[in-house]
């Protein structure tokens, strides 16, 4: 197996809480400093963000600082939801990322069309959709900030001929409006290609088709739940299952098929057990002791709703699951490399 990328280790972080918006003291004394290069992959650990408080209806600004107050601990990375002709990022967005105090890097996952196939985007059905939001983003926005393409592709293939939305097409559009971006302009996107994580998607015999590229994806990201059959970190970041054998895990997966590329856990969740009341703690307590076995990880980002299509992802819905999530938040590992500052 391939070799995971070499990544420096910090100590595990103090238990005590502490405002949000407090500095981070990110070198022992003496010590290197730890930096993030020019496609934002942290050289000490891994950056620390989510999805604040979703589907709560909560704008975004009272969404991230709610949910950032709530674990004790400030998020490096803010992940945002934006579709069709919508621009982004938004002024409360831009807000987030430039606060002199904390500031924030973005993960920014567009669905560029729900009216249109892949295949239908690749022809240029979007393309002043594109320039348009190109011309924004120079005008508005020159930082650095991550990029995501219709996530979660596996389950939108239609693999029939014709369909405009084989995997085949999805690569292409992915192609195609990162390139025209590039060709408008907008180099400051961090691209990242976000698959679903879950093996019986990647059984089908379409699955490797809708990689874009090496050279139109800076990083790859998976989305994986806590469900019945995962019982701690590992068991998340490398499901396999019996009916599946030829399946190595995502991570393992990743490893092998992009050993020189970083992986985001771009959205993960961890559902409440009536059965189990004490899960969310056990699991959250597993992230920190595990963590740091999967050096390719770089950025961990978690969906927090207490509304989500399968269950309650909050991470404080009881006392117990709160401390060991405000434990893992300021675990030292997290906090070795500071958010570029614009």
């Amino acid at each position: 197996m391939v070799a995971a990328l070499a990544a420096c280790s910090g100590a595990e972080g103090s238990d005590a809480r502490a405002p949000a918006t407090a500095p981070v003291k990110d070198k022992i004394a003496g010590a290197p400093a730890c930096t993030a290069t020019a496609r934002l992959i942290p050289s000490c650990g891994a950056w620390w963000g989510l999805a604040p408080e979703v589907f709560t209806g909560a704008p975004v600004e009272q969404a991230l600082r709610g949910a950032e107050t709530r674990m004790g601990a400030a998020a490096d990375v803010l992940h945002v939801y934006h579709r069709g002709s919508e621009l982004f990022p938004t002024e409360a967005e831009v807000r987030l990322a430039r606060d002199p105090a904390r500031p924030r890097l973005l993960m920014i996952n567009w669905k560029p069309s729900f009216d249109h196939t892949w295949a239908e985007i690749v022809d240029g059905a979007l393309d002043g959709r594109i320039d348009r939001l190109a011309g924004y983003l120079r005008s508005t926005f020159p930082e650095r900030f991550f990029l995501t393409l219709h996530h979660e592709p596996e389950n939108d293939v239609d693999a029939s001929s014709g369909s405009g939305m084989q995997a085949a097409d999805y690569a292409a559009m992915y192609r195609h409006i990162v390139l025209r971006l590039r060709e408008q302009g907008v180099r400051n996107a961090v691209m990242v290609m976000t698959y679903m994580g879950a093996p019986n998607w990647a059984a089908e015999p379409w699955f490797e088709e809708l990689y874009p590229g090496d050279d139109v994806v800076d990083w790859v990201a998976m989305d994986p739940y806590a469900d019945d059959r995962v019982q701690s970190f590992d068991g998340l970041v490398n499901k396999t299952r019996e009916e599946y054998a030829q399946w190595p895990g995502f991570y393992r997966w990743m490893q092998m098929r992009f050993p020189g590329k970083p992986v985001m856990v771009a959205e993960w969740g961890v559902f409440e057990r009536s059965r189990d009341p004490g899960f969310k703690r056990k699991f959250f307590e597993s992230v920190r002791r595990q963590v740091k076995r999967y050096p390719q990880i770089k950025a961990l980002l978690y969906f927090d709703s207490p509304r989500a299509p399968r269950g309650d992802t909050s991470f404080d819905s009881n006392g117990e699951a709160d401390r060991a999530f405000t434990r893992l938040a300021r675990d030292r590992y997290f906090r070795s490399t500071p958010v570029p500052r614009p």
